[in-house]
């Protein structure tokens, strides 16, 4: 069906002449956005500014004497995100389908350059790529090329009409699409990317249909794995001893085990309203590292106690609502697919950032979805808020 000024208002993009080249059309795309998505990803990055404010505005050797230097950084960063995804909303996640074999060289060039002379160590983690003065995590996109491959794959013959479900040969080519990638990155090591991943692709393979059979094959496989990375001694200590002080809390609480008994003390002191913005004992007294980047929860937990603390994990997950819902709405399992490994990527992340801020579960070194500071995990996630709007906006009917 074709609406004023020849836009379709069952596609739209540079098949269609352009998202934005057609001034008629803007109002019915902005009439089919996910609104309620939008105000959620936009509320925890202007509520992350914040933290990320407080967290190193007194930070003098991160900042370089400048309080406002991260506010100003995390700001464009989120400002950047933002243009990429109305990017991705023009172009339409049919579109990158399409570009999906320049993705994946792209990303695979990228990790591999990682384990180059042009790969840094942050954090402890070497997976990052320095030119110029920028810092790049390839990694981040190698998550949105990882979904939007084995979904192309996995759909191809069943949106086609060909099939009901992807065949065992077809979910074998998707998982060889993914295993290379992973396994440049897991040489990093950059265990907690890895993680990552792994949810990724179950949650992929469950949305695509695939038998159960190959879930299972690959819960097992994952244990094994698990159990020859240690063996053969791939993950540096450091990794090694966080699991450790996961197992074991009291086992080195000055050590290894320093950053989540911090962590703990923060959110616990927080109470129910918190000490404030920027009146965080633990936060102002440094005593938390990484505060920024893999504990920003501890942050709000501190300085907005329970209340805003809460309010993170319910804008989470209105954001996770929206996408499920998304993801049950459209026509095609490509885009049910694609949505879903969003989804996955979300839920996992946001289960282990918070989880390890908690105590219950293992320090990882991964961000909050929309909250933590860093350039390419924002670039990464508004990017994939523009494939699910993408997805929203292309379905044939109205919601």
């Amino acid at each position: 069906m074709t609406g004023a000024g020849g836009f379709s208002v069952s596609g739209y993009g540079p098949e269609r002449g352009g998202l934005w080249s057609r001034l008629s059309a803007r109002d019915s795309v902005a009439r089919r956005l996910d609104w309620p998505l939008m105000f959620s990803a936009i509320a925890l990055s202007v509520i992350g500014t914040l933290l990320v404010w407080s967290a190193t505005r007194g930070r003098t050797e991160l900042n370089d004497g400048d309080p406002h230097s991260f506010l100003i950084k995390h700001s464009l960063n989120i400002g950047i995100g933002f243009a990429l995804m109305v990017a991705t909303i023009w172009l339409g996640h049919r579109t990158l389908r399409g570009a999906v074999p320049v993705l994946y060289g792209l990303s695979v060039v990228l990790v591999l350059l990682v384990l180059t002379p042009l790969g840094a160590t942050i954090n402890g983690a070497h997976a990052w790529l320095v030119i110029g003065g920028l810092s790049l995590q390839p990694s981040e996109f190698v998550k949105i090329t990882i979904i939007l491959g084995m979904a192309m794959m996995l759909a191809a013959r069943v949106d086609a009409g060909d099939q009901l479900h992807p065949d065992h040969r077809t979910v074998a080519k998707s998982l060889a699409f993914a295993v290379l990638p992973m396994a440049i990155v897991m040489l990093m090591p950059d265990l907690g990317s890895v993680m990552v991943m792994v949810v990724i692709v179950l949650g992929v393979l469950l949305a695509s249909g695939a038998s159960n059979r190959w879930i299972l094959g690959l819960l097992g496989a994952g244990a094994a794995g698990a159990v020859l990375v240690a063996a053969l001694g791939v993950l540096d200590e450091y990794q090694i001893n966080r699991f450790a002080a996961f197992a074991n809390p009291e086992l080195d609480p000055a050590g290894v085990g320093y950053n989540t008994n911090q962590a703990r003390i923060a959110i616990g002191s927080g109470g129910l309203y918190g000490a404030g913005l920027f009146n965080g004992h633990q936060t102002t007294g440094q005593f938390v590292p990484e505060q920024q980047t893999d504990f920003i929860f501890t942050v709000a937990g501190e300085e907005l106690g329970f209340v805003g603390a809460g309010l993170i994990l319910v804008l989470l997950g209105v954001v996770l609502w929206r996408a499920c819902r998304i993801a049950r709405e459209t026509t095609e399992l490509y885009g049910t697919i694609v949505a879903a490994g969003i989804i996955a990527w979300f839920a996992f992340q946001a289960f282990e950032n918070i989880g390890m801020a908690m105590g219950i579960m293992p320090v990882a070194g991964l961000p909050l979805p929309f909250v933590s500071y860093g350039g390419t995990s924002m670039f990464a996630v508004w990017i994939a808020v523009g494939l699910l709007q993408s997805i929203r906006v292309q379905k044939p009917i109205s919601a």
